[in-house]
């Protein structure tokens, strides 16, 4: 089933491509900035199985609204240093979550990646449907990852 695109977000990071890929791989490095910059990852809940249908999941906490977002799906390609594409199903319930059902309705995220001599650089694609009006929140709430993102890897 094809899915229409929503929005797309890139940016060039001033790291070789090792660390950036390994941010968006690595389940620790994931918890460390997968979230907006004035949030945080629900502790424990990042996974990362990082082969064509293995499982990836994450929360963040949003205090100010009392609830947590929480983030799963599968791996469907991947092409080291440069390309993964993979469901996400959204869910704010913990004990959906706990479940991690495949078979709800889900969206398509491309991660499109490309070494860039002592730079690196990212283009996340994502695909789907949201109510009218969402595809402007959701990329800005990607836009405040990126920065989570150069946060993380400035350290």
């Amino acid at each position: 089933m094809t899915q229409a695109f929503l929005y797309a977000v890139e940016r060039e990071f001033p790291v070789k491509i090792e660390p950036l890929w390994s941010a968006w791989t690595d389940a620790a490095s994931l918890e460390s900035w997968y979230h907006p910059h004035d949030l945080r990852a629900v502790t424990g809940a990042t996974v990362s199985d990082l082969q064509v249908g293995g499982l990836w999941a994450c929360g963040v906490d949003v205090p100010a609204h009392n609830f947590a977002a929480y983030f799963y799906g599968q791996y469907l390609k991947i092409v080291k240093f440069e390309l993964i594409e993979h469901t996400m199903h959204y869910t704010e319930s913990k004990e959906e979550f706990e479940v991690k059902d495949l078979n709800t309705p889900s969206h398509l995220v491309v991660i499109n990646l490309e070494a860039r001599g002592e730079n690196s650089w990212v283009k996340f694609s994502h695909f789907g449907e949201l109510p009218e009006g969402e595809e402007k929140r959701a990329q800005a709430g990607m836009e405040s990852y990126f920065d989570s993102l150069y946060n993380f890897l400035s350290k």
